[in-house]
């Protein structure tokens, strides 16, 4: 059946026999494709149904689809007319998310969650206005899918209040509710959700029905049908009575059995001719049809490395102990000598690692839901309170609450930390979660200290460090992926900058200027180090500093620039308004005119590919670091291969 498809429209000739045959073989299709790849396989499992109803009942591109997040949009890539997963997430493959560049039936790419209402209210306003003097524009819809955990969001909830303060548009909202987010949904509104979810019509619905089935084979589908249409209309009036929706003025249709494809299209159908905004409950299973993932209680294979598909277990093992889970060991051994300790998350425990605290002092971590500014700020209140909390969230993510990081931790000079998960480039999933922008964000805030660990003693020892300051934000950054072999340092000096590198007895004359000192950024190091080894072999000489940490500007930093020619700064951020930058004006204001060469990420989005082939785009590799500096330095070009 999915040979046959196409595009959306080539779904609404298809029997119902052969839309399950398509679910089916979808679910087939994404289990042995994702599991050669990686990728989002448990939430794509969860919404075969739903994509091929809203398919079926809206005309996307013309009525657009807005995904949240879209991590969820597997199926409806396959829908559209994208069926070569065999690069999915790679350089020249499909993004693990909806991509403009792909198809005009991609709407929204940024993936950070619980935007999508204000997404939809933005675009049905546009169209109700045009509408005005356009035909053309008539009757189109809009649709947002949004999950359960993205309403945990207060972004949610302030496009909820302004979509109901005007009625006179086509905007179909639709909650898959699988009770998830990475792990089960908390706070009241996914009890109030589990409330529905188990009401007792409802689950009499699903039960019964099955029971009938059953117990009468083929004539049962008549039985079935009737009792379905006679239960959910029961069930839909009684969850009105509870409905917190219906205090907000907007129509409410469910519970529906999101694996019913009956089911999910007549809701649909139904919200679609309201005429109004309009809110279709969907229940989901996360991993549905694929018994691995339906038996993992911790994610239910929300993200996947290579698999087994049989087993669902891991392909490629692990290279040694990751960053995120050094984390996590550290900050469970110092809680148990400081019970100030506290952790925080956003609906990502193990994910950021917090896990491991979570099941040793279960009663000393919060998760606030997909609520990143509310962790700031409420973070600002416990250190305020006497705790000293650690906000653990991927760097991307903390863009979301900068104003709350600026105004309510730092400014009130809040002891509080943030820890940094997946900085840097991180590459698979492309231009919405590459960890690039924190250094240049964060360091502009005042009293901040970010330290930039490069292996597993230094994110060690700079987490204890960071969890002792109380007068200020502290912030400790680090990638995704192994922590690799240790870096050791030949010395340290009095305030913390670890010497990697000293130049080699008699390369220079005492007291005479050495070629060049890197300065590198937490994982960094590895390629400086490289750097400085390729140019000694053209007799270059050089030094090799890690500051530890990096914000504020040690002065140790400005003054071994004294001693050198040239200072090159290399981080895995952003270049512009990033750690070169605020390297080159301490220089200048202490009156050191040594030349500063700022390595980092180009200030553009970065598309889907591996960590390596973008720092190599980049111009972040060893070889041709140490080509360009010695150009810089002799004024010779040396031939190094350029990335495609």
């Amino acid at each position: 059946m999915l040979e046959r498809i196409d595009g959306p429209r080539d779904l609404d000739a298809l029997t119902t026999e052969e839309l399950k045959r398509l679910a089916a073989e979808i679910r087939e299709f994404l289990i042995s494709e994702v599991s050669k790849t990686g990728g989002h396989l448990g939430p794509n499992l969860g919404v075969v149904e739903l994509t091929i109803a809203l398919h079926r009942v809206f005309d996307s591109p013309r009525d657009p689809i807005v995904w949240d997040t879209g991590h969820q949009s597997y199926v409806h890539k396959l829908l559209t007319g994208r069926k070569d997963f065999s690069e999915l997430r790679r350089r020249g493959g499909l993004a693990g998310y909806p991509q403009r560049a792909e198809s005009e039936h991609d709407i929204v790419e940024s993936s950070h969650a619980s935007s999508s209402l204000s997404w939809a209210d933005g675009i049905s306003r546009a169209f109700a206005r045009r509408a005005q003097s356009d035909p053309e524009q008539q009757d189109r819809h809009v649709v947002a899918v949004v999950g359960d955990g993205a309403l945990t969001g207060g972004m949610t909830w302030e496009a909820l209040n302004n979509i109901t303060d005007d009625n006179d548009r086509n905007l179909v909202i639709v909650v898959n509710d699988n009770g998830r987010s990475y792990a089960p949904t908390i706070g009241g509104m996914a009890r109030f959700l589990n409330s529905v979810r188990v009401t007792g019509g409802y689950r009499d619905l699903q039960e019964g029905s099955e029971r009938l089935f059953g117990a009468l084979g083929a004539p049962g589908r008549v039985i079935y049908r009737a009792a379905r249409g006679a239960v959910r209309g029961l069930v839909s009036r009684a969850s009105d009575n509870q409905d917190l929706y219906s205090n907000l003025d907007i129509k409410y249709v469910g519970p529906v059995d999101g694996h019913d494809l009956e089911a999910v299209e007549e809701a649909l159908r139904q919200a679609k001719g309201y005429g109004r905004p309009a809110l279709v409950h969907v229940i989901t299973e996360k991993g549905r049809g694929y018994a691995p993932a339906e038996n993992d209680l911790a994610d239910q294979f929300h993200a996947i490395g290579q698999i087994d598909p049989d087993t669902g277990a891991a392909v490629n093992g692990g290279t040694g102990p990751s960053f995120t889970s050094v984390f996590g060991e550290r900050l469970v051994e110092l809680a148990r000598d400081d019970e100030r300790l506290v952790g925080i998350t956003a609906a990502m425990l193990a994910p950021t690692g917090l896990d491991r605290f979570a099941e040793e002092f279960p009663d000393r971590v919060y998760d606030v839901g997909i609520a990143e500014q509310h962790a700031a700020t409420t973070a600002a209140g416990l250190a305020y309170g006497g705790l000293h909390p650690v906000v653990a969230l991927y760097a991307t993510f903390v863009n979301r609450a900068f104003d709350q990081l600026l105004m309510d931790v730092a400014l009130h000079r809040a002891g509080v930390t943030f820890a940094l998960d997946r900085a840097g480039v991180t590459g698979p999933d492309g231009a919405s979660h590459n960890g690039v922008w924190d250094l240049a964000a964060l360091q502009v805030v005042p009293g901040i200290r970010i330290a930039a660990p490069r292996d597993e003693a230094t994110l060690r020892e700079l987490l204890g460090e960071a969890v002792q300051i109380d007068d200020g934000p502290t912030v400790v950054r680090y990638p995704k992926g192994a922590v690799g072999e240790p870096i050791s340092a030949s010395r340290r000096t009095d305030d913390g900058t670890d010497v990697l590198r000293d130049p080699a007895p008699g390369d220079s004359a005492e007291g005479a200027e050495v070629d060049v000192l890197f300065v590198g950024v937490g994982p960094m190091n590895r390629i400086s180090l490289e750097a400085a080894a390729l140019l000694e072999e053209h007799g270059i000489t050089s030094t090799v500093i890690d500051p530890r940490w990096v914000v504020p500007v040690a002065a140790s930093v400005v003054e071994f620039a004294r001693g050198h020619r040239l200072l090159v700064s290399i981080e895995d951020g952003i270049r512009v308004g990033g750690v070169g930058t605020r390297i080159r004006q301490a220089l200048r204001d202490a009156g050191v005119d040594t030349a500063v060469s700022e390595l980092g990420v180009p200030d553009e989005f970065l598309e889907h590919a591996s960590r390596a082939e973008l720092l190599a785009e980049a111009g972040l590799t060893a070889d041709r670091i140490a080509a360009d500096v010695i150009e810089q330095v002799r004024g010779t070009k040396i031939p190094v291969a350029r990335p495609r």
